[in-house]
């Protein structure tokens, strides 16, 4: 049964990759893999990689205090399913911080958002300069993402040069570098990239830690392919209308407000967490609850069906249901094989294949162009033992790097890209031939750098 399992898995594995060629939506694949590898995995028969490990006999043991005599009269089969149910449970609590952690995200920008917050930052470019613009765009792309997350942080800089760049060509080559430079600047932050989150609400890395080890190496993912296009970018941005529609900017005073208010919570967050000890989705949501409050008292002479639009609640209804709902389905499959075992004698085989953890990591960076970057954590995270690899060991630490910016590299191997794809219609192949080699280079002089400076920024083994 295990082996079918894996097969469930790896079917809708390639179901999420090729999700535009079969035109079935990348969450309703995942939830289907998900749903279906545990029903699979309580219908099997005790399996020994599962009976024999540490964790089954630890349930074991808790499981006959709790039911003491009755204990003695279950079958191995029963308590083989108990043992799943009760794993399914433990996931699902991990699963359910991460998810309430992004809504709760997610609703933030969205409030900012629909009072124009972003416009205080965007509306005070003005150079005409293509040059003097992608250096421009890049820096803003790379610190606002280290703020919201690289795909809010697409969004919201691709939607600014359309309005700046008229020319669709040079418009192209500014869309491929904010990619690139979002995806770079959410990878040294716990709350800019989900898989960096992820890693952060799994004790793997820690604040502080992540943000001193991986800021240079995720400014030189950005600064080596902005210096070669610097050097080789031609063209100007065309003839832009000056008279730009200025719609809705008086409906609502309250942009730069609800700006700092969103971007404070933010930051807030990991403050909380290390003050509290309390998971960082106690923080996010007590952050959203300070901004439901704030928007549902600002603009008070607004009409009530009018002000919906600019309270929690309106932001609530905009949110990415679909890809919260996706993470739902992929961390649930991805559990099983952990619980199963397969994710464990993976990183054996692994190990003994290929011996270095910094070999591994890398080309699990490398195939997070080609598959999602969140299973691809989400399976490394059940690879490895925290018993062995602690808190802020080296292999979490380039993990994050790697999975947060190897997916620049093709533009379906991010969020951030694949909505760059959808706003500005870009081609798959135009990306590869004009793109993909600068996101490479970018990618090893990050990696490169982090393995320099690494050892000089070493945590030791807690004892």
């Amino acid at each position: 049964m295990e082996a079918i399992i894996i097969i469930v898995f790896v079917i809708g594995y390639l179901a999420i990759a090729l999700e535009h060629p079969i035109k079935i939506n990348k969450t309703a694949s995942a939830l289907l893999t998900g749903v279906l590898c545990w029903t699979l995995f309580v219908l099997s028969e005790p399996s020994t990689s599962v009976t024999s490990s540490g964790s089954y006999t630890s349930f074991l043991d808790v499981l006959k205090i709790e039911l003491g005599e009755k204990f003695n009269a279950l079958s191995s089969g029963e308590l083989y399913r108990e043992f799943i149910t009760f794993s399914l449970s433990e996931h699902l609590s991990g699963i359910a911080q991460i998810l309430f952690f992004l809504m709760g995200a997610m609703t933030i920008v969205e409030l900012v958002d629909a009072h124009h917050g972003f416009r205080f930052i965007t509306d005070r470019i003005h150079t005409k300069n293509p040059k003097t613009l992608l250096w421009i765009i890049c820096w803003v792309s790379f610190f606002l993402s280290s703020v919201l997350d690289n795909l809010t942080t697409t969004i919201v800089m691709i939607s600014l040069i359309r309005k700046l760049i008229p020319n669709r060509e040079m418009r192209m080559f500014f869309v491929g570098m904010i990619v690139i430079a979002a995806n770079a600047g959410g990878a040294w932050t716990p709350i800019g990239d989900v898989t960096t989150t992820m890693l952060w609400i799994g004790g793997q890395i820690s604040t502080g830690n992540i943000m001193v080890t991986l800021f240079l190496p995720s400014v030189a993912c950005m600064l080596i392919p902005l210096l070669i296009l610097n050097f080789t970018l031609k063209g100007t941005l065309g003839e832009t209308h000056e008279h730009q529609s200025k719609d809705h900017v008086d409906e609502v005073s309250s942009g730069r407000l609800m700006l700092f208010l969103g971007i404070g919570a933010l930051i807030f967050v990991p403050i909380f967490k290390t003050i509290t000890h309390m998971p960082p989705f106690m923080g996010m949501l007590l952050g959203l609850g300070v901004l439901w409050v704030v928007s549902e008292l600002i603009n008070p002479d607004l009409d009530e069906a009018v002000k919906k639009n600019y309270t929690a609640a309106g932001a609530l209804s905009r949110i990415d249901v679909p890809s919260v709902l996706f993470f739902l389905g992929i961390l649930m499959a991805v559990g099983a094989l952990e619980s199963m075992q397969a994710l464990h004698h993976l990183a054996v085989w692994l190990d003994h294949s290929l011996g270095d953890q910094r070999i591994i990591v890398t080309l699990i960076g490398l195939m997070s162009a080609v598959i999602d970057n969140v299973p691809l954590v989400a399976a490394s995270m059940g690879m490895y033992s925290m018993d062995v690899f602690y808190q802020d060991h080296m292999v979490w630490e380039y993990l994050a790097y790697c999975a947060g910016t190897g997916g620049s590299i093709l533009i379906i191997g991010s969020a951030a890209g694949v909505a760059a794809m959808g706003i500005e219609k870009i081609d798959f192949i135009w990306y590869v031939k004009k793109i993909s080699l600068l996101a490479m280079l970018g990618y090893f002089a990050g990696a490169i750098i982090y393995l320099i400076i690494q050892p000089y920024l070493a945590v030791h083994p807690p004892h």
